[in-house]
């Protein structure tokens, strides 16, 4: 434990789609880096074969709702965490099949410390499986959706609406999106909800 009674981990794992990587997603994985000496970032939805359904969260497995490949969101990753002084020697990037955990072995380090944030059914989801494999788990946050802050629906809207969203987005991101017309891509398959 440190100081403050947190966990202090060798090795630690954190998820997300990163559909688009912005600010908070930066918070959320800098947080956990400061709770261990090395971080795997696990990508989830990787591809449309290990993306699967999920009760808790319908909309998460739509394509449209994924537009990026995993190789466009390990580069995001890589870039901001970079961007923001994390020796890429301390950080791991690796596809992670969120919801198919008997996959997680083949990804991911299971003596480490799995970290994640709730703000709803899914987030509750995603900590039973961690639970079900007898993971040791870290919540880095847990508040009411209304209080979760940026999403990347939201930024992917933005987008797609020809309004502005670089200010949502580390500056390592906005030149990768600007570089590959994320934007156009955007605006070719976005459906308001």
């Amino acid at each position: 434990m440190t100081e403050r009674g947190l966990p202090d981990a060798n090795m630690g794992v954190i998820h997300g789609r990163f559909q688009v990587f912005h600010n908070d997603h930066l918070v959320y994985l800098l947080s956990g880096r400061a709770l261990c000496r090395h971080l795997v970032v696990g990508i989830t939805n990787p591809d449309p074969i290990l993306t699967r359904s999920e009760s808790a969260d319908p909309k998460r497995s739509d394509p449209a709702a994924n537009p990026l490949t995993y190789f466009e969101r390990y580069l995001m990753v890589r870039s901001a965490l970079e961007e923001a002084g994390i020796e890429s020697s301390c950080f791991s990037v690796v596809p992670f099949p969120i919801n198919i955990p008997e996959l997680y072995r083949h990804y991911v380090p299971l003596d480490a410390l799995f970290f994640l944030s709730i703000y709803d059914a899914w987030g509750r989801r995603k900590l039973e499986y961690f639970q079900s494999l007898g993971l040791k788990t870290h919540v880095l946050r847990e508040v009411p959706p209304d209080q979760k802050g940026l999403s990347g629906t939201d930024v992917r809207r933005r987008m797609a609406q020809n309004e502005p969203w670089e200010e949502l987005v580390p500056p390592a991101v906005t030149r990768l999106m600007k570089k590959w017309d994320i934007p156009a891509r955007l605006r070719n398959i976005w459906q308001p909800a």
